[in-house]
């Protein structure tokens, strides 16, 4: 029996999130991904069963990091404005910080293997958003909404900024990197949107 070496198993889980991100999922195969990480493909069956156990593994894992790096300093209890700007900050710092990661987590997210990854990870990061949101309501300081509309208002102009910074162009194709001024400006606007 080999012994289980932390350092290439690390290694093989982040060449498989690069070559994902590059060449989808589709790209990956035990093979290319032995000779990414300069390992045999009877190293990564010490680790992963199968291609789907890897991705899997992986995804989960990802998830959780990521939910546990949103969640810092952040409580349900917080007023809906000063909790919101923590979610903006620790997710911009998640995605600027990881973006490899972070890309491949969406493409994990608009796959079939992101309803499975979905059954296996933690629902505390849910549950705890689900509080903050319902605090926020009974305390007048949000308006209700659909869940969906919520998340749109709420993030989908801090994801969009962030794809800009990290494509490194704006709409026109010119130079644009995410500040902290524009950060606020934009945080301000769904800020106003939002509130009763």
């Amino acid at each position: 029996m080999r012994i289980r070496d932390e350092k290439k198993e690390s290694l093989i889980k982040q060449k498989a999130i690069e070559m994902i991100v590059k060449h989808g999922f589709d790209g990956l195969s035990m093979q290319k991904l032995a000779k990414a990480a300069k390992v045999s493909p009877a190293t990564i069956y010490i680790y992963f069963k199968d291609r789907e156990d890897l991705i899997e593994t992986i995804s989960v894992e990802e998830v959780n990091t990521m939910t546990e790096l949103t969640l810092k300093g952040f409580s349900p209890d917080m007023p809906f404005e000063k909790g919101l700007k923590k979610q903006w900050n620790n997710r911009a710092a998640y995605w600027i910080n990881n973006p490899v990661q972070a890309r491949f987590m969406e493409q994990v997210r608009f796959s079939p293997i992101g309803q499975k990854v979905h059954c296996k990870i933690k629902q505390e990061f849910s549950n705890i958003m689900r509080e903050f949101v319902g605090n926020a309501i009974r305390n007048k300081e949000l308006i209700p909404l659909q869940t969906e509309v919520f998340w749109s208002v709420a993030y989908a102009p801090l994801y969009q900024l962030i794809k800009f910074h990290l494509d490194g162009r704006g709409m026109h194709n010119e130079s644009f990197q995410l500040d902290t001024k524009t950060l606020n400006t934009a945080f301000k606007l769904v800020i106003k949107s939002l509130k009763p």
